[in-house]
């Protein structure tokens, strides 16, 4: 059977009856209220247009982090933000400067004036939101996940590519200032041909259990970013990986199933050439939000330390010490790298160039996040071939996709398959690589990888 093409959205269907449509709020501006043109599905609707009409989905945490992005972006104007309570859409609509709010995701999605669409909803209702946007020709930036399953991703994927529109996945870490520094140490040969990277991330204080608890787990849900960092950084394909979890914080975390049940991971990541990447992750550090990397290479090394909100010292006969904690969480501490993804996405709308951080990335991401959670699991090491992305078949569209269980259930690291044709919609095959992850998903081309490379580093020089 195929999955379901369903444009309806759990997430706006709570409170239709209080708010009949769009409420609009005085403008404060009249850029606010300049008319839009081309209202043509697709990146051509932008050919004539400076700015970018932004629609909100979610004033949760994050979409308020996404609202204060774009209120440093001048080029990107909110036309309407939507959230299931009401009330705190209007709440950050009259914050931020945003014309209209709603309780209805739907009304965001179709909206005239609107040709992106942020998605900051929770993570099972983003594949819908995604589908929905493509097929009213609105271009996409969705927080991760894309969606919670292979086949869901690589739906939204592909029908994203029919409609002829853009997906970003947000993987804001790409973008901070830091670690585009030390990407360009790699790409410039400062350091030499890599040797190792080490990555740390460690929340200040766990979030709440409700959270853990159906949130998908350590590595899915936090660890992502990390493994997302390390294929970054290494600028290949990943081959296979151990991961350790373990639980230390918060017993009743203890007691959730499968990889939920973990509050402390370490995760080793092999890559080509006995190249290897080594995270740990851990949901509460007293000290403070701990984000450091380390790469090592043959010429040298170069790390990255924690931020913190000033740079003051204390000195006394006892100790030498910073002045306060690091930034107390990912909002403070990655405040630049959200404003420069935003800036990034919104350009290459505005120029139709390439997507700085492609749908493609947020697959690749969760690809390894369901390894990593596997090999912690089972204890043992796990070769990237063992997860059933070619047991994922689509239609000839693309848009359909489901996971063949029995196939899935068959498959083991020591045996081949031939990658599906139309996994990924329109993509060619790429008979040179020999990596589990060329040749499952052919859309990454050796032209590609050199061109974004080349990309990378033209921005890396800017930091």
């Amino acid at each position: 059977m195929r999955l379901s093409f369903s444009f309806f959205l759990a997430v706006a269907a709570t409170t239709q009856a209080f708010v009949p449509g769009p409420v609009r709020l005085p403008s404060r501006g009249a850029s606010l209220m300049a008319p839009k043109v081309g209202r043509t599905a697709g990146w051509s609707r932008l050919m004539a247009m400076k700015d970018v009409g932004v629609g909100i989905i979610g004033a949760g945490r994050i979409g308020i982090v996404h609202l204060e992005a774009l209120a440093g972006c001048p080029s990107a104007i909110p036309v309407i933000i939507s959230n299931p309570t009401v009330a705190k859409a209007q709440e950050a609509a009259v914050k931020f400067n945003v014309r209209e709010f709603t309780d209805d995701a739907m009304k965001v999605i179709q909206h005239p004036d609107v040709d992106a669409v942020w998605i900051c909803s929770p993570s099972q209702y983003h594949a819908d939101q995604i589908k929905a946007c493509a097929a009213a020709g609105k271009h996409v930036f969705c927080e991760k996940p894309i969606a919670t399953g292979l086949a869901e991703t690589i739906e939204a994927i592909n029908t994203c590519r029919e409609a002829g529109v853009k997906l970003m996945t947000a993987l804001q870490r790409r973008f901070d200032p830091n670690f585009a520094r030390v990407k360009r140490a790699i790409l410039e040969g400062e350091v030499g041909n890599v040797v190792s990277v080490k990555l740390t991330s460690r929340d200040p204080s766990p979030p709440p259990f409700e959270y853990v608890r159906g949130g998908g787990g350590i590595f899915k849900d936090m660890a992502v970013h990390d493994l997302d960092m390390s294929r970054f950084l290494m600028g290949t394909e990943p081959e296979s990986i151990l991961a350790l979890g373990s639980c230390h914080i918060d017993e009743r975390i203890g007691s959730l199933p499968g990889a939920e049940a973990f509050d402390t991971a370490v995760v080793i990541v092999k890559y080509p050439g006995g190249k290897t990447a080594t995270i740990d992750v851990c949901r509460q550090a007293p000290y403070g939000y701990d984000q450091r990397a380390e790469v090592l290479g043959l010429k040298g090394m170069i790390a990255t330390d924690n931020m913190y909100p000033n740079t003051a010292r204390i000195f006394t006969k006892d100790s030498t010490r910073n002045a306060d904690l690091p930034y107390d969480f990912f909002m403070s501490r990655y405040k630049d790298a959200y404003l420069q993804e935003t800036k990034e996405f919104v350009k290459c709308l505005s120029e139709d160039g390439p997507v700085p951080c492609t749908g493609e990335d947020g697959l690749i991401a969760l690809v390894m996040a369901i390894a990593a959670e596997k090999s912690a699991l089972e204890g043992r090491w796990v070769d990237f071939k063992e997860i059933p992305i070619n047991a994922i078949h689509c239609d000839p569209s693309g848009t359909h996709c489901e996971l063949n269980e029995m196939e899935a259930s068959s498959m083991n690291g020591g045996r081949k398959r031939e990658a599906v044709k139309g996994w990924i919609k329109d993509a060619a095959p790429s008979p040179s690589s020999g990596s589990w992850l060329k040749d499952a998903v052919s859309f990454i081309k050796k032209a590609d990888e050199e061109a974004a490379a080349e990309d990378i580093k033209e921005k890396a020089k800017a930091f």
